[in-house]
């Protein structure tokens, strides 16, 4: 993975955006979702009002190409890079549908479905799974494609990207890496792999239904866009009628359909993100996590080792994810494990408060 240094640490006393969110008790599953800020909820609420009195939306496509432009900053690629779409699943298929048949396609063990479902779908591929901390020493030479998460889902750990994305290369595979575990709060620099995919409502805050995936363009030519309609038009007026005469010229060619009012959220929730920055959030999120492992570990626990990452996971407490909701804390329970996640509106009170109910 290609990263930024890490910046110096910011103050975890307080959110970095006071006003956005009012969450209801303490939340700490933005893993599983994230708040969406009080300017997405207000934009999504005027579209539909617009839609409930028969008014077109005309800045929904506007909204789709601020959101996108947004995402293609964050992750450092040019928005002509950016394909729009509902989700990773989706998304991920168009990758698999270009592979040839007999490809070995090698993933993690325990990846998150939405990676993995794609390629199984596929009878006549070739999926094969080991641990993360092998994946770049399994790469062989009939080895086509290597997927992984920067982060992972169940435990936060952050994979060793730079020696994938090098054992990939030496052996001519192609490399294709989920970011919804990573982006909006982990520095990433989404030119380094031939594909990424996102979906914008963990830590980059918006609605469910928001997807990104991009592509370099190497990889653009050996892609088709098996999932095309009258949106991945040059003209997408021009384009609602029989074959599409002309398909985008950029990534628009891979856009999907997209649901208006999730992207009119996702273009305001970027933007809040962009303010904020990436290296603030990233600053804030693992010193709250690294201030709960170390309070778990002064409580006899032992937390996943997850250098750098924001999200703490603890193996065999998952089964206090019910109790801790009761009180009032909102995690995760993920393969056996305890899992908190920290982002923009949490602060040190949190971190304290999962210790008191833990202990």
């Amino acid at each position: 993975m290609t990263t930024s240094p890490r910046p110096a640490p910011a103050s975890v006393d307080s959110a970095l955006a006071p006003g956005e969110f009012a969450p209801d008790g303490t939340y700490l599953n933005t893993s599983a979702y994230g708040l969406m800020p009080r300017r997405s909820v207000e934009a999504v609420k005027e579209v539909a009002e617009r839609n409930a009195l028969g008014l077109r939306p005309d800045a929904s496509y506007e909204a789709i190409g601020t959101a996108r432009a947004a995402y293609a900053r964050l992750v450092g690629v040019p928005a002509e890079r950016v394909a729009v779409g509902t989700s990773v699943a989706a998304l991920t298929a168009m990758v698999a549908a270009a592979l040839a048949p007999g490809a070995e396609v090698l993933l993690p063990e325990g990846e998150f479905s939405s990676l993995v479902q794609p390629f199984v779908a596929r009878p006549d591929l070739k999926v094969r799974c080991v641990p993360l901390d092998e994946l770049a020493t399994e790469v062989r030479p009939e080895t086509v494609l290597v997927a992984w998460s920067v982060v992972q889902s169940a435990d936060g750990r952050i994979a060793d990207d730079a020696a994938i994305r090098a054992a990939a290369a030496a052996h001519g595979a192609r490399t294709l890496t989920d970011l919804s575990q990573a982006a909006g709060w982990l520095p990433v620099d989404a030119a380094a792999y031939d594909y990424t995919v996102s979906v914008g409502y963990k830590y980059l805050l918006s609605p469910r239904g928001v997807a990104f995936l991009t592509l370099t363009e190497e990889a653009q030519e050996v892609t088709p866009p098996t999932q095309a309609g009258w949106s991945a038009g040059e003209d997408i007026w021009a384009s609602t009628y029989g074959p599409v005469a002309e398909l985008a010229a950029s990534a628009r060619r891979y856009d999907t359909s997209v649901p208006f009012l999730c992207y009119e959220g996702a273009a305001r929730s970027l933007a809040l993100v962009e303010e904020v920055g990436v290296g603030a959030i990233r600053a804030h999120n693992v010193a709250l996590a690294d201030r709960l492992r170390a309070g778990l570990r002064e409580l006899g626990h032992a937390p996943v080792a997850a250098e750098g990452s924001g999200i703490v996971a603890v193996p065999g407490l998952g089964e206090r994810a019910p109790g801790l909701e009761r009180a009032g804390v909102r995690v995760s329970a993920r393969a056996g494990y305890l899992r908190v996640s920290f982002h923009l509106y949490n602060g040190v009170g949190d971190v304290e408060r999962v210790l008191s109910v833990v202990g």
